[in-house]
This record gives structure tokens, C-alpha cells and sequence, in this order.
């Protein structure tokens, strides 16, 4: 087998729906067929691993059988328990997240080094947009790049010269409004002109929901509608964007399956 894909889910900013993403993809993933092992470098929320707990809490009190990752909360916080952790993993998986904690540390740092397919989420906000670049306020153009943007660019640059990989970074517009506004319209333009000057993907991703937050207690995902119970247009609707979310992040397929995650999640 070869290297794992790695998915590294990072921003310094909490609140933008990292772990809750981080989760909902590697369920999905592991849905379509992937071996999926999940690495939560907060080893004080612990909000993935908690997730991923309550998953496995919930499988054992119904015996019901559902998609789930490995997973390994780091506790030594040092990059070279972090290359311990994924030698450990690595054998038992073709795809490996790693969801970083809301701040900036060597461990971060070293994780997203480790990045094929980098992924940003960030709420569809000017105070979000911020880390990432600086907005003249009369204008609403971007100014210039944050020192996030450097620090990712940086990163880039490094793994390429080490293994002559590429990263594919992605911004994940989480919690988009499902009304038109000019807040909207104006920082998608900022995305889409600074996209453009330092190199990123912009994608839609999930949704305001009580949804998300109501299926924590049981570690359950939007894939998981026959566990789920009664469900409604909600709950549809939230796991098409979903499967839209995971198909946008283009990841590889499993194997030799030429089916795509929008098409066999769920």
C-alpha cells in the first residue's frame, strides 16, 4: 500500500465548524470505502475524538453497524509524537485527517507540513476572512495577505521542495447564510480575488444547522439517517450539502471503486 492521503483540517480561529467538519468527512470517506484513521491534535477539547466516542458508545447500545475512523487523541504534544501516532495509523489507513486545534504551535505546524489536501473552514464572515487577509474597509478589496496566508504558502513551498508534492489547499465557506445579502456577495469577492493571489480553492460547506449539534450526543452524521430515525426536509437537505461538500474537496477513491463520494455517500 502506499502513503496515505493526508486531510489536514486547520485555522488559528475557533468557532468555524473545524471538528464538526473533520468528523462529518472522515465518516464519509469511511462510508465510500476508505480505511480512515482521524488524529485530534486538541487534547483538551478533544471535540473529534469525543465525536467519534459517542459513535462508538451509540453502535454498542443498538448494535447497529456504522461507517467509523480510528482514531487517536494526541496527548504528548511534540511533533515527533505526531510521526509516532501516524507510523501507528498509517499501516490501516488509505486516508488520514488530522483536525489542529484553533491556535498556532509547533505541532500545528508540523501537521500541516504533512498536507495533501489542506482544508480551512472559515464562517462567511469579514472577522474570518481576516485571518487569511486584510480588507481595505471603504473598498472591501483585499489589501494584502495575513500572516496565515504566509504561513500556509511557506508551508507549501517546503513540502514541495522536500517531496515534490503538490498541496491542494481548499477554504470551506462554513455556515453560509440561505439568504442573499451584501456581507455575502462582498466576501466572496474578497475570497475569489485572494484566491487568486495566493493560490486556494473556495468551496461551500455546511450549513447553520441544529442538526449538527443534536447528532454530537450520539456521534452520528447526516450519512446516518436510518440511525438517525425520523427525519426531515432538514435533515435532507443538510446531508446534500454534505455529499456536495465532500465531492468540492475532491478527494482520491478507494481502491479501484470508480464511485465518487457525492455518489455513494449515504
Amino acid at each position: 500500500m502506499g502513503q496515505p492521503h493526508f486531510i489536514i483540517f486547520a485555522n488559528e480561529k475557533g468557532g468555524t465548524g473545524k471538528s464538526t467538519t473533520a468528523v462529518h468527512t472522515a465518516i464519509a470517506l469511511a462510508a465510500t470505502g476508505h480505511r480512515v484513521a482521524a488524529i485530534d491534535l486538541d487534547h483538551r477539547q478533544r471535540t473529534l475524538t469525543r465525536y467519534l466516542e459517542n459513535r462508538d458508545a451509540t453502535m454498542g447500545r443498538t448494535d447497529a453497524k456504522l461507517p467509523q475512523a480510528r482514531y487517536k487523541v494526541l496527548e504528548e504534544q511534540t511533533p515527533e509524537a505526531l510521526e509516532a501516532a501516524i507510523a501507528e495509523l498509517a499501516p490501516h489507513a488509505d486516508v488520514i485527517v488530522i483536525d489542529t486545534p484553533g491556535r498556532d504551535d509547533e505541532v500545528a505546524r508540523a501537521a500541516i507540513l504533512k498536507a495533501d489536501t489542506l482544508v480551512t473552514p472559515m464562517n462567511d464572515s469579514f472577522v474570518d476572512l481576516d485571518l487569511i487577509g486584510q480588507v481595505d474597509p471603504d473598498s472591501y478589496k483585499i489589501s494584502r495577505p495575513s500572516f496565515y496566508a504566509e504561513l500556509i504558502w511557506q508551508s507549501r513551498q517546503r513540502r514541495a521542495q522536500q517531496t515534490g508534492r503538490s498541496v491542494d489547499w481548499v477554504v470551506l465557506r462554513n455556515r453560509l447564510q440561505h439568504i442573499d445579502s451584501h456581507n455575502l456577495r462582498r466576501v466572496g469577492a474578497a475570497l475569489d480575488e485572494l484566491a487568486r493571489r495566493v493560490g486556494f480553492r473556495v468551496i461551500p460547506g455546511l450549513g447553520e444547522r441544529v442538526i449538527y449539534r443534536e447528532l454530537f450526543p450520539k456521534g452520528l452524521t447526516l450519512l446516518d439517517m436510518e440511525a438517525i430515525g425520523e427525519v426531515g426536509l432538514a435533515h435532507v437537505a443538510a446531508r446534500q450539502e454534505l455529499r456536495e461538500m465532500i465531492a468540492g474537496l475532491g478527494l482520491p477513491r478507494p481502491g479501484a471503486n470508480d464511485e465518487s463520494p457525492i455518489a455513494a455517500a449515504g
